[in-house]
């Protein structure tokens, strides 16, 4: 089997993270959700109604058109010895809930997810590796999660691998 030098397959980590690798990543992280849902500074002004919403939470974000969503969410592994953790995008149809805001009838459903790692690249920095080898920077990353969410707020079927 030919391998490509520009995917190289995931490997297990030979040792535990360093600390300045699990800073790198969480650089990475925060790069990707700053890029989908910049935080938000509080003002007293009018908010005026965008087509999509951002709501970032500490560990991610939820996109929410009026009936369609994709959400990020970072889940860093606790064990010292093991990988970094693992992002997952969510395409939902219907409306998300979210902490604190009040119940909805009518649930959201998931219509895909897609699982990413991450994996150093040539030039010590990260990118996001899917299950079927597919590598993303944070800008090709953010271009996809709002392809997704296009794709279900346009079809109502959006398939997150493809």
């Amino acid at each position: 089997m030919d391998e490509d030098p520009a995917n190289p397959p995931s490997t297990p980590w030979t040792a535990p993270p360093t600390a300045k690798e699990r800073n790198a990543v969480q650089r990475a992280v925060t790069a990707l959700l700053d890029e989908l849902a910049p935080e938000k500074m509080v003002n007293r002004a009018e908010r005026h109604t965008v087509p999509v919403e951002q709501h970032r939470t500490p560990g991610g974000c939820v996109l929410q058109a009026p009936e369609a969503a994709v959400s990020v969410s970072w889940y860093p592994d606790t064990d010292e010895e093991s990988a970094f953790g693992e992002l997952d995008v969510v395409v939902w149809r219907g409306v998300v809930s979210r902490r604190g805001a009040p119940p909805r009838r009518e649930g959201a459903t998931i219509v895909g997810e897609l699982a990413l790692r991450p994996v150093e690249d040539s030039s010590g920095g990260f990118v996001w590796r899917a299950a079927d080898g597919q590598t993303y920077d944070t800008e090709a990353l953010a271009a996809k999660c709002m392809a997704l969410l296009e794709a279900q707020m346009e079809s109502g079927t959006a398939e997150p691998g493809s």
